[in-house]
Parts: structure tokens; sequence; C-alpha cells
């Protein structure tokens, strides 16, 4: 096979419709666009929400609740890969960094109930789930809640 010979799959192109050329051609006078008017003339058409003037739905609806511009974006740390640690380990955010189990050492941190702690280990973290420190006190560890850091000042979840 050589270049001339390639071929597109059947389908793959598909041609320009050439609107606005006289009645002749089946799309001429007003180019498929309906009757005139402002959904008929170039540029952008009616904004998505726009309902004629009328209130629209977004701005009828209740406000609900309390959204904060600052959220607390925990790290998630599952027991279940606590293991990996030997007996006895004292696990801190640093360890944790190192091993990847977390990005960043300036955002809090959460330890949840994922799996099972099957060695006796002291973890610190700024959060735990009530499973979550169970598991950990049912393998003989302990689980050490740190202070809030000076980035996470104010922060809930």
């Amino acid at each position: 096979m050589q270049v001339h010979q390639l071929r597109s799959p059947e389908g793959s192109h598909r041609h320009k419709k050439i609107v606005g050329r006289g009645r002749g051609t089946g799309r001429g006078k007003r180019s498929g666009r309906g009757q005139t008017g402002q959904n008929s003339r170039s540029g952008r058409a009616v904004r998505l929400a726009y309902e004629g003037g009328q209130m629209s739905l977004l701005r009828r609806l209740p406000k609900v609740g309390f959204n904060s511009k600052w959220p607390a974006k925990y790290q998630i740390v599952n027991c279940e890969s606590l293991n990996r640690f030997e007996d006895g380990t004292t696990i801190t955010p640093e360890l944790l960094k190192s091993h990847h189990l977390i990005r960043s050492l300036l955002q809090p941190i959460k330890v949840l109930s994922v799996g099972e702690v099957k060695k006796k280990l002291t973890v610190q973290a700024h959060r735990f789930s009530k499973v979550a420190a169970d598991k950990i006190a049912k393998a003989g560890g302990k689980h050490e809640i740190l202070g809030l850091t000076p980035t996470t000042q104010g922060a809930s979840a």
C-alpha cells in the first residue's frame, strides 16, 4: 500500500453544511434558523437560564445552609494502610508523607476506619473517626490528636 492509496474510514469526515446560498439549495432565505427574531441573529443566543424577564428559577429558590470560603480539606488515611509499619511505631505526619500516604504536611489528616489494624501502633493525626480510634485501641495501640496547624486554624469538618 502506498500513500496515495490510503483512505479515511467511512463516515469519518462530514461535509460542512453550506447555508444562505439561495432558495434552490434547500438552505436558503433564513438558513435553517426558523423565522426572524433573536435566535435567528448571529452571535450568542438567549442565555441558558433566561426566562423572558421573569425572575429566574435560581433566584426564586431559597438559599440553604452555609458554605465556607475556606473549607477544611482533610487528607484521608485508612486503617488498613497503617499495617505497613512495624509494631510499636509512632506514626507521625512526616512518616506518612515519606510513605506517600499523604500529599502535604500543611493540610490536616484524618484517619478513617476502612480495614483492620493488625499491629500495636501510636498514630498521630488531626482527626480520627470513632470506629478508627476504637480499632487502633483494640489492636493495643494509641491515637494522639494533633493541634491545628496555622493553615487549619478555624477549620472544621
